[in-house]
């Protein structure tokens, strides 16, 4: 069954972030719960600096999964990346993928990888960049039993990466590697600016799609810019798409107004599935 959540940032560095909750864990979850939200997904500076029993008490409290954790906080606030030209940074932020990725295994959740995929820039190739990428995603996924919860690759849109810009490009890499576990992020502020059409790139993903950003074009909550959701959910019905619709949207007006019209769209939208 398709569900939806709610973001929390708990980054100080990103503040500007499209996340519809910031800062106080138990506030938003007990507010993500009230107005209708199924799960939440969580951005944290690192795996260490998230209280696993606190938010395990948290989720059991408001009756609400982790629907995935976020590892961008690797690169806002420590400049990590996959494909850095140091070695050095490349094994941490493999790490701080891999420790990530154990802490939400706990709750049956994924890591999501999306800015820490870093890009070709310098003296570092895309060919290079595509290849270090290739290789963390080789041993972080070998570190994954068959049935853990895969990680999440996201592509980026063209303004922010150069290596992943649409499902094309991730499906190329994830069906080049050994391991089975990682799956496509489709995220709908990304694919509005790189797909010519957002309904057959989700069915050319079909069960490669784990995750699905649910927003509007202008990065706000659902029915707040001019995405035509109907061919979307038309194709998340054909592929048979059972994961979760995660709103990775601004909090404008504000955070609460955000989160209601959020779930709002996803009752209309997602009734009949």
């Amino acid at each position: 069954m398709i569900q939806c959540a709610a973001t929390i940032s708990l980054v100080p560095q990103a503040q500007g972030g499209p996340f519809l909750f910031r800062d106080d864990l138990p506030t938003a979850c007990a507010k993500a719960a009230a107005l209708g939200f199924a799960a939440v997904e969580i951005f944290a500076p690192s795996a260490q600096d998230l209280d696993a029993r606190e938010l395990e008490s948290l989720l059991r409290q408001h009756r609400l999964k982790l629907a995935a954790l976020g590892t961008g906080g690797g690169w806002i606030a420590r400049k990590l990346r996959l494909t850095d030209p140091d070695p050095a940074v490349r094994t941490q932020a493999r790490q701080f993928v891999a420790d990530m990725s154990e802490l939400a295994g706990r709750f049956g959740a994924s890591a999501i990888i999306g800015s820490l995929q870093g890009r070709a820039e310098g003296n570092v190739t895309r060919e290079q960049a595509w290849s270090w990428l290739g290789e963390a995603l080789e041993d972080l996924g070998a570190r994954l039993t068959a049935t853990a919860p895969p990680l999440l690759l996201e592509p980026l849109n063209r303004y922010e990466t150069n290596l992943l810009n649409n499902v094309s490009d991730g499906l190329k890499l994830i069906e080049s590697l050994r391991t089975r576990q990682v799956k496509l992020l489709g995220d709908l502020f990304h694919m509005n600016i790189e797909e010519v059409s957002m309904a057959e790139a989700l069915r050319r993903a079909g069960p490669r799609l784990g995750h699905v950003h649910w927003v509007d074009s202008n990065r706000c909550a659902a029915g707040l810019g001019h995405i035509d959701y109907a061919p979307i959910i038309q194709a998340l019905r054909d592929i048979g798409y059972q994961g979760y619709v995660s709103a990775e949207a601004l909090p404008l007006p504000d955070s609460e107004a955000a989160a209601k019209q959020t779930v709002a769209s996803f009752r209309k939208f997602f009734a009949a599935i």
